[in-house]
């Protein structure tokens, strides 16, 4: 969860066809060997444009937070291969301006499209089977994010 100097998160807004009109924050996977919050930092500058230097780890969420896919889905995403997915999830302070954001910084671009928004705001913009996880973000880490930490 990257939120800026205004107490706002970044969401990004979907390319993949099926979930079009979802915004959500960055997220992606851990390579082997990788530590979670190297992960995040990487898989940030890679949807985003937004290098680690611009980034400062306020704190890790409590727990790994899981969802499951919903059944349509089951099969069709990530190959068939996964059921869900368990994520580490991190608050950080960006410390840069818009123009440090690049949507096509990787090919293929994850976001057509960002914006900040109000913590309580996110939940209602991702797609519904993520949802119970970022309310769980949003609960635990609001309270950081009015403090100023």
């Amino acid at each position: 969860m990257l939120v800026n100097g205004d107490g706002h998160v970044f969401a990004g807004e979907r390319i993949n066809k099926r979930t079009h009109g979802f915004w959500q924050m960055p997220q992606g996977g851990i390579d082997p060997g990788e530590d979670p919050q190297t992960a995040a930092l990487r898989e940030l500058e890679e949807e985003t444009g937004i290098g680690a230097e611009l980034v400062e780890i306020i704190a890790p969420a409590s727990k790994p937070l899981e969802y499951d896919l919903p059944a349509d889905l089951l099969g069709e995403v990530w190959k068939g291969k996964f059921r869900g997915q368990i994520q580490h999830w991190y608050l950080g302070r960006f410390l840069g301006s818009d123009s440090d954001i690049d949507l096509n910084a990787h090919d293929p671009a994850e976001f057509r499209a960002h914006r900040w928004v109000e913590p309580a705001d996110l939940p209602g913009l991702i797609v519904p089977f993520k949802r119970a996880v970022y309310e769980t973000l949003v609960a635990e880490f609001t309270p950081l994010i009015k403090s100023g930490n």
